[in-house]
């Protein structure tokens, strides 16, 4: 087990007492999953905690004098999008046990991924008079923990936006249309932008239930996601220099093409998939077609 050692002095870990992340949903609260596969860019997630700090202890443990200021924080990180900030702080007063009530709501189109949060008791204020074995500066970590949402599950996970098609190039009666823009080094969230026609009430009304989809939304969210997945890996296949020993940018649009590439063709070889594409553009979307699992509704 890795612990980590800071330079100055921290509590006991039972001078802090976590209650678990806890999902905010339509019908009250749930405890926090380990995923969210029906998750999409339009769900925000509204999570809550309660944590008890007992802050003449943590002080005290600490090296602290009783007038020292502390925090908690929480913070999240979202890999899938490489956005990160601020989720709530709350100032600890008074003494003895304090309750601090954490209530955070993330914007869906900031995430994807796995969804990182983390909670820590921190020095509020920067202590000149602090002793050389306790913490001084703002922002000392006295105590924290990590908790994490995959949000990504088999299905490519970006940007969408519903709009009407007839004020657009696109045919009027087009269900939706992935856009593509940028090179193989540029940011995923910043590349790809999934466009859904409000006037094809299936499919617009498929992606509103995508987090209780009923079995006719799985089945059009299953031809989106097939149909996107034939794109993507298309548009990867067109360039040279997507290939195995590409070395591209963790979050770039060339890194989530490989991890598509390997998830939905795993042990085969990008140049011989390239060839097959090329060659056989009918045999490559029936492989493609088998590896999306096309409507195979559980």
């Amino acid at each position: 087990m890795t612990r980590h050692v800071l330079p100055y002095r921290v509590p006991s870990d039972d001078v802090v007492v976590p209650d678990p992340w806890r999902l905010v949903v339509e019908d009250g609260e749930v405890a926090l999953p380990e995923a969210l596969p029906d998750w999409d860019y339009q769900m925000n997630l509204r999570m809550r905690r309660t944590i008890h700090v007992d802050v003449d202890r943590a002080r005290s443990q600490s090296g602290l004098p009783a007038d020292a200021a502390l925090l908690i924080s929480a913070v999240w990180t979202s890999t899938g999008s490489n956005l990160s900030g601020p989720a709530q702080h709350v100032r600890l007063t008074g003494a003895g046990t304090v309750t601090a009530e954490l209530d955070v709501l993330l914007p869906g189109a900031d995430l994807g991924g796995l969804l990182l949060l983390d909670t820590a008791l921190v020095l509020a204020a920067r202590r000149n008079d602090a002793r050389a074995s306790s913490p001084r500066r703002a922002g000392s970590v006295l105590w924290s923990d990590r908790a994490e949402l995959r949000l990504q599950g088999d299905a490519p996970q970006f940007p969408m936006a519903v709009i009407d098609f007839s004020r657009t190039s696109f045919p009027d009666d087009a269900a939706w249309h992935l856009q593509i823009s940028g090179g193989m080094e540029h940011a995923t969230m910043g590349s790809l932008l999934l466009l859904v026609n409000e006037r094809s009430t299936v499919t617009a009304t498929a992606f509103q239930n995508a987090a209780r989809p009923r079995p006719v939304d799985r089945v059009v969210l299953s031809a989106v996601y097939g149909d996107a997945a034939r794109i993507l890996l298309e548009h990867a296949l067109g360039h040279d220099e997507f290939a195995e020993e590409a070395d591209f940018p963790d979050g770039s649009l060339g890194a989530t093409l490989l991890s598509l590439f390997d998830q939905l063709f795993p042990g085969q070889s990008i140049a011989d998939v390239r060839l097959r594409q090329r060659q056989s553009p009918a045999l490559f979307a029936s492989d493609l077609q088998a590896a999306v699992r096309l409507f195979e509704v559980t």
